[in-house]
């Protein structure tokens, strides 16, 4: 996995069930319009409201139509047994990678509690070949991953923890990453870190907004080696306009305009549904 990673959504009826043609054809579309892979259950996916049964069922549409060496799944949650269950799934499904946030509920917790932890998971999938990322949103957690624990996991187990995803918004912590253990794949969580990805030896990004701005994060990532500033620039402006406390109604709600289809406006509790009238100052500032 490499390169623009989309953190896509998911579009959910009104009884709170993922809706599969939405959703594959979002799929489908990222990858034909910027994306070298897909991020499927993370938190822009809205995962950790879904049930265990309907991310079981998700994970089995994606992987039957999308190619899944351009897939990675979010498999993490508070309980172990959980985790090890739906990573196993993954496994079973064809996903070459699982994205795993750090167990959130019982904070704070040791280095030695987080090694311990995500030894058992690596201990529990046994000859599996799925690789796990490590999620480190410590705004959304409470626990920011230590640098230290990521090395010794990737010193111990380098064929299974091999990356991570990282939504602090910290490009020190993943250049830190990246000097610990070269071979370990980071990517930050925003599209303007592509800027200095190949300098920052950064192996792409994965982020919500690039389910809108994929098409000019592909030109960046194309040339990184020496990327076009007023590209550069425009990723910057959008990404700024579509961020915030309201990211995935945002995310959402420009694809429900692209596609024409209102459907994809409806957002789980806690978070809500943009107005009319937001949605509408969305597009024109996206248009700028």
């Amino acid at each position: 996995m490499r390169g623009v990673i989309a953190a896509v959504p998911t579009p959910i009826n009104e009884a709170g069930e993922p809706i599969k043609d939405l959703f594959l054809k979002h799929c489908q579309w990222a990858l034909a319009n910027g994306c070298d892979g897909l991020n499927i259950l993370g938190s822009t996916g809205e995962a950790n409201s879904l049930d265990i049964a309907a991310r079981r069922m998700m994970m089995e549409w994606t992987a039957a139509a999308c190619p899944t060496n351009q897939l990675m799944v979010g498999t993490g949650t508070p309980s172990l047994y959980d985790t090890i269950a739906l990573t196993k799934h993954a496994d079973d499904l064809g996903y070459g990678v699982a994205l795993i946030l750090p167990p959130y509920y019982y904070t704070p917790v040791s280095d030695a509690g987080l090694t311990r932890w995500y030894m058992a998971l690596h201990e529990a999938l046994g000859e599996r070949k799925i690789e796990i990322y490590f999620y480190n949103f410590p705004q959304m957690t409470g626990i920011s991953i230590p640098v230290k624990v990521i090395e010794n996991l990737a010193n111990q187990a380098p064929l299974r923890f091999t990356g991570i995803k990282d939504s602090s918004g910290d490009l020190d912590f993943c250049r830190s990453i990246v000097i610990a253990n070269s071979a370990l794949r980071v990517f930050p969580s925003s599209e303007t870190a592509l800027k200095n990805a190949y300098t920052d030896r950064f192996a792409g990004c994965i982020s919500a907004t690039v389910n809108v701005t994929a098409p000019l994060c592909e030109q960046v990532w194309a040339q990184r080696k020496a990327p076009p500033t007023d590209t550069c620039i425009e990723i910057a402006r959008q990404r700024e306009v579509i961020a915030g406390p309201a990211l995935i109604a945002n995310v959402k709600s420009l694809i429900a305009e692209r596609t024409q289809d209102a459907r994809w406006r409806t957002i789980l509790p806690p978070f809500l549904a943009l107005p009319d009238v937001d949605a509408q100052a969305l597009k024109i500032a996206l248009e700028g």
